[in-house]
């Protein structure tokens, strides 16, 4: 019997029917509480702002005022600053499932949100010609305090909600039409994801009954294509999700429109478009919708140049903290192994353009005698120095030179050498995408402990999620997990 005949006869199925609702109720409450305890929040540090604006000793400080300045009179203000961040916060989706789900993803909407704020609050206090006139002081105050309070109160929520009681009650039940080897990469991601916001409660076969890649013993076939229609009545999901690829357009159709009738979601795994998905948007172009990969983070000539700016700042930094460093170890070395500290190699960088790479030399000058290869652990070609170093990322300080050089980013998938991406553009899907920008001296996918002799394919994953997700404050914490992790590291 089926997991459907079992919901349809069986009224120890009851909860079934009832787990979507039960989850959206429990995501209200979530949410309701998350806005009250926000806005309490942000109303106590302008509140608290206020306090220590004009009842402490920084009241001397900056333009003197006649008379003290009471809460009362500062009440249009706080009301306004009030607006203002719970409108930012809502804007920059901090009340959705996946951020409530994921403490990342709430850090950096209300980051965003800071910055709004205080952006908009200005313009607007001065705009309206408050009386008495906004203190930019009491600004600066509010926001110090709305981005300490926030986040350590969210972060106390999303202990909370991590729990595994409560978190499950908020992952999107998704119900799978076939099968794929791909999704079944898809459900490992699932399962990994910060946010963890799907749960897969089983599958139905497709209509001609064959599923493409064996389904897992663990995961339930709950009935066919023609039983899709009562199964979503039943509401055992919120979210149908098509995972083959060789399904007919009628039948794709005819699945939309059932999820359209029962109100639930509909999603298609892309097969045709494998890579950088969350760069794909849809245009007109006479009249006739294309698709196509368009708009990612670093299209942007405002993020380019954002990043540039970065890269020549940590680059000046980069290089004159490293001069000592590398005097030291370039002296251990020449006493372990006579010969040059520097070692160069040729990479290909952004759009396909070589450059030379600088190293501290980490192994053997006769390294490389019989080929180009990957480093092992206990690879007997190393120094002895060169491990340490290696395990550190000493042997990559060189190379802020190369990111002043415009030729690397600080942050970026790792350049490769030309001979061996000859090989691997043949072999590994979309492993030249990783060439749409500067390669990095660190990247998403070493500090995630994907460096030398590991899986490529695993690498090229970590490397297009940069691609896409890109933003300032990922490239920073991606800098400060290259210091914390070593994982990979030989």
């Amino acid at each position: 019997m089926s997991l459907f005949q079992a919901a349809s006869t069986n009224p120890t199925a009851m909860p079934l029917r009832q787990s979507a609702s039960t989850s959206a109720a429990q995501y209200h409450k979530l949410v309701s509480g998350a806005f009250v305890c926000d806005l309490l929040a942000v109303t106590y540090a302008l509140l608290l702002a206020h306090w220590i604006r004009f009842d402490t000793p920084v009241a001397s400080i900056g333009v003197q005022t006649e008379g003290l300045i009471g809460r009362m009179d500062y009440f249009g203000h706080i009301v306004l600053g009030m607006v203002i961040m719970m409108s930012a916060l809502v804007k920059f989706g901090v009340y959705s499932r996946e951020s409530l789900l994921s403490y990342t993803a709430t850090l950096k909407g209300i980051v965003k949100s800071c910055v709004v704020w205080i952006v908009a609050y200005l313009s607007l206090t001065l705009l309206l010609k408050f009386d008495p006139p906004i203190s930019r002081i009491f600004c600066g105050i509010g926001l110090s305090l709305i981005m300490t309070i926030l986040p350590v109160w969210r972060g106390i929520l999303w202990r909370v909600i991590n729990r595994e009681e409560t978190s499950s009650s908020l992952r999107h039940r998704a119900l799978v039409v076939g099968w794929s080897s791909d999704f079944a990469k898809a459900v490992e991601m699932f399962a990994h994801a910060s946010d963890r916001s799907f749960d897969v409660v089983g599958v139905i076969s497709p209509p001609d009954g064959v599923f493409q890649t064996p389904v897992p013993p663990n995961m339930p076939v709950m009935g066919s294509y023609e039983t899709l229609e009562a199964l979503l009545q039943l509401r055992v999901c919120q979210t149908v999700i098509v995972a083959d690829d060789a399904l007919k357009t009628g039948n794709l159709m005819k699945i939309a429109s059932i999820c359209e009738k029962e109100m639930v979601e509909f999603k298609l795994v892309p097969t045709c478009f494998q890579v950088l998905l969350s760069g794909l948007h849809l245009e007109s172009v006479g009249g006739v919708p294309i698709l196509g990969i368009s708009r990612l983070p670093l299209h942007s000539t405002v993020n380019q140049t954002l990043k540039r700016a970065v890269d020549i700042l940590g680059g000046m930094v980069g290089v004159c903290l490293a001069a000592p460093v590398i005097a030291l170890f370039g002296l251990i070395i020449k006493n372990e192994s006579p010969g040059p500290i520097f070692y160069r190699q040729r990479r290909l960088g952004a759009n396909g353009k070589s450059f030379d790479m600088i190293k501290l030399r980490s192994m053997k000058l006769d390294a490389e005698k019989d080929g180009v290869g990957w480093t092992v652990k206990g690879d007997p070609r190393v120094l002895r120095v060169g491990g340490f170093m290696r395990r550190w990322n000493i042997d990559e300080i060189p190379q802020f030179w190369n990111v002043l050089r415009g030729e690397m980013s600080l942050v970026g998938p790792r350049p490769e050498r030309p001979e061996l991406i000859e090989e691997f553009k043949e072999d590994i899907p979309h492993y030249n995408a990783r060439h749409n920008i500067k390669p990095g001296i660190t990247g998403w996918a070493q500090v995630n402990g994907l460096r030398g002799d590991t899986d490529l394919s695993e690498r090229i994953r970590f490397d297009l999620h940069y691609i896409e997700n890109w933003n300032v404050i990922f490239d920073f914490q991606i800098m400060f997990l290259t210091f914390i992790k070593r994982e990979g590291a030989c």
